[in-house]
């Protein structure tokens, strides 16, 4: 049999499993494993192969070697030192082709270079890429913003699709789908192409546009990633999810097309791509997204509250709860609120649609209750209430003057004046994680009947590491068109349902294995895991029988039952559309669809 016999096999066999359809009996089995092909195998492309990719990509064929080789078991240098320093500028780590926003997670992944990378400007060029990697039976990955909390933006042996170039955003006062002419309203929209960020993209609909797009609340992460993972940010319990605001994508899958899927051209794969996950279906080269029409104000509401013993943290985490059900539990609010060890309670939510003195009297009655309670609470960070023009949230001008110490800017030399993110996002560049879960929790649970058992499992919880409930992720208290559109992506449906997501995280400063004075910390590491653990677990008590699910861009590398988890009744469809479009499973992530059918390394595909 000549190999493209054997690809159309294993085509043919792979849809019939994704389809829950099976061989005839008698059939001879023709899933025979397929095995990539890595450097030093017979099969690894010849430097003449190579040579040719670099001109049909005309010359943006990047050999990788990641600059954190010269201090992998070297002597401790101030070199070295100074690039661990650099690691917390995320533009650094966005613009260096071997690194990714995340360096590793202890016990289960580290960020490893491709050999090869085709630097992408153009649409040809990711075709040829490609091409390159199915013909020669290659592992490919692809990296926009490179934040993956799993490991999926990078993967040692591969060849990296590297979008980063490819990030114009372009507004539209009246945009159609491509075959939707007729057949669908135009509407507002921006454009974005597969690497620009959320920064960028707020900067031109926003603060040039005075419109709002729905996105994320990093700024330094890729907008097409997140968007195909799903995407909550501060104001969705008003817009909804950023995947539910796609209305078209400019896809290249794994046979080479350049496709186009919306609701009118390829509507299978236009579902799959609002919240299936990033990387699994084809690269994104353009995402077009609905824009809204902006608010008068943006704000912020910032606190730190301490009790002085159990029973008075127990009171204080249920006098909040209680007053973000009658309060906060609608389109307005949005953001974080920690449950921390210490007895602490810190609150850092932003809030749309109201003025400072509204955000004032909606807050009165709750901060008048903490300051009756007298010494057993006390502010150890006094309450900050703030309303700004909208049209400012993002201005990176407007915050350099007047909010520097509420944003950070690219120090590196000649770094464009807009490239800004914000302090809190710090902590995440270059970090290496110890451990993560995410859990959706119900509007039930607000109930007054779950009311104690909430509390209960939040300050339990607790005791071991802090509880961060992200309220504006979880649809529950947004306005019914806002859940409608929801539900028509590809996430699990408890999102629909969720006042928020609970996440138990824990991470340490840029480190690498082998680095003298910069390896990560391996006894905090299985520590803070046991930790997480210990407050997941109490946590989920609440949840009773329910199956807890999970949110695929922030969630647990080790989920068992991740399929469920992160896609509920839609991961079988999902499934049908990955052997549509990617019938050999080219484009491979962990924990994304249909990778159980390969190895963990996504080289060896399993036996049938």
């Amino acid at each position: 049999m000549d190999r493209r016999q054997l690809l159309q096999r294993l085509a043919a066999s792979s849809l019939l499993s994704g389809l829950g359809l099976s061989l005839p009996p008698g059939s001879k089995a023709t899933r025979a494993p397929m095995q990539r092909v890595r450097p030093g195998d017979p099969g690894w492309p010849s430097p003449d192969c190579w040579a040719t990719l670099g001109r049909a990509v005309e010359g943006r064929l990047v050999a990788v070697r990641s600059p954190l080789a010269d201090c992998v078991a070297q002597a401790p240098s101030a070199r070295c030192d100074a690039f661990f320093k650099s690691m917390k500028n995320p533009y650094f780590l966005g613009d260096e082709v071997g690194l990714t926003q995340t360096l590793g997670w202890v016990g289960a992944w580290t960020s490893a270079p491709s050999p090869y990378a085709v630097a992408c400007k153009t649409i040809a060029d990711i075709v040829a890429a490609v091409n390159f990697a199915r013909e020669h039976n290659l592992r490919l990955v692809v990296k926009g913003g490179g934040h993956s909390y799993l490991g999926t933006s990078c993967a040692a042996d591969s060849l990296l699709v590297w979008t980063r170039a490819m990030n114009d955003v372009r507004l539209h006062d009246s945009f159609v789908g491509e075959g939707c002419s007729g057949r669908v309203a135009a509407q507002p929209a921006v454009s974005v192409g597969g690497g620009a960020i959320w920064a960028h993209a707020y900067d031109a609909v926003t603060t040039k546009g005075g419109r709002y797009v729905q996105g994320g609340g990093c700024v330094t992460v890729g907008v097409a990633g997140l968007v195909q993972g799903g995407c909550f940010g501060s104001f969705s319990k008003r817009y909804g999810m950023a995947a539910a605001s796609l209305l078209e994508a400019e896809v290249v899958t794994a046979d080479g097309a350049v496709r186009i899927a919306n609701a009118c051209t390829n509507p299978d794969l236009y579902w799959a791509l609002k919240g299936g996950g990033g990387g699994s279906f084809g690269v994104v080269t353009r995402m077009t997204l609905r824009t809204h029409e902006l608010p008068a104000f943006f704000g912020v509401v910032s606190m730190t509250i301490h009790a002085a013993s159990d029973d008075a943290f127990q009171s204080l985490v249920g006098r909040f709860l209680s007053f973000y059900r009658e309060s906060l539990f609608n389109p307005h609010w949005g953001e974080i609120v920690n449950v921390k060890p210490g007895r602490r309670l810190d609150i850092a939510m932003v809030f749309q649609g109201l003025d400072q003195a509204q955000a004032e009297a909606t807050w009165a009655p709750f901060l008048g209750w903490v300051k009756s309670v007298g010494v057993e609470l006390a502010f150890t960070s006094a309450p900050t209430i703030i309303a700004a023009p909208a049209r400012v949230w993002w201005d990176p001008a407007i915050l350099r003057v007047y909010a520097p110490e509420h944003v950070r800017f690219d120090d590196r030399p000649g770094a464009s004046p807009d490239n800004f993110y914000w302090p809190g996002n710090a902590a995440e560049a270059g970090h290496v994680l110890y451990g993560f879960t995410s859990t959706w929790l119900p509007a039930r649970l607000l109930e007054r009947d779950r009311h104690d058992a909430l509390v209960a499992a939040l300050t339990a919880a607790a005791a071991h590491a802090t509880v961060e409930i992200h309220l504006q992720k979880g649809l529950a208290g947004a306005p019914a068109e806002a859940t409608a559109a929801a539900g028509e992506t590809a996430m699990n449906a408890q999102v629909l349902d969720a006042f928020a997501l609970a996440i138990v995280a824990s991470e340490g400063q840029p480190a690498y294995p082998g680095v003298p004075n910069h390896e990560p910390d391996l006894d905090t590491a299985r520590s803070s895991a046991q930790r997480i653990h210990a407050a997941t677990k109490e946590l989920r008590k609440v949840l009773a029988a329910a199956a807890a699910g999970s949110y695929v861009a922030e969630s647990d590398f080790f989920e068992p039952d991740w399929q469920q988890a992160y896609w509920g009744q839609n991961y079988e469809r999902l499934r049908v559309v990955k052997a549509k479009f990617d019938p050999t499973g080219l484009f491979f992530v962990h924990h994304g669809v249909g990778s159980e059918e390969w190895s963990a390394d996504g080289f060896s595909k399993l036996a049938a």
